[in-house]
């Protein structure tokens, strides 16, 4: 398997770590979109959210739970978005499933 997102998991590819457990990593984009941008990815390799099934499904659950603690750590308390690109028609340029969260700046709607 060719993966960006599981050659960062395994070590292979640096990145910049926000947190980090045993289901899952966090990491700054290495293209950020505003002032916080960072990535939050399952260490195991589910390829998009059309993938989610009930097998797997609550590792997004702990996802989430993960954003809201590092947004408090972080001071983003004005708020933040969570994005999650699926296929090449929404954005999605890496196939792992990954949220992106961008704060600290206005964010329009609807976006792009």
């Amino acid at each position: 398997m060719d993966c960006l997102f599981c050659s960062i998991v395994a070590g292979e590819v640096p990145s910049k770590k926000v947190y980090e457990d045993d289901q899952i990593l966090a990491f700054y984009d290495i293209d950020p979109q505003a002032p916080v941008h960072f990535l939050v990815i399952p260490k195991e390799h589910i390829v998009s959210p059309d993938a989610i099934d009930e097998s797997n499904s609550a590792i997004v659950g702990h996802i989430y739970a993960v954003i809201a603690k590092l947004s408090k750590e972080l001071g983003l308390a004005k708020g933040y978005r969570v994005v999650c690109n699926c296929g090449e028609e929404g954005g999605q340029t890496v196939d792992h499933l990954h949220f992106h969260v961008l704060a600290k700046r206005n964010l329009a709607w609807p976006p792009g």
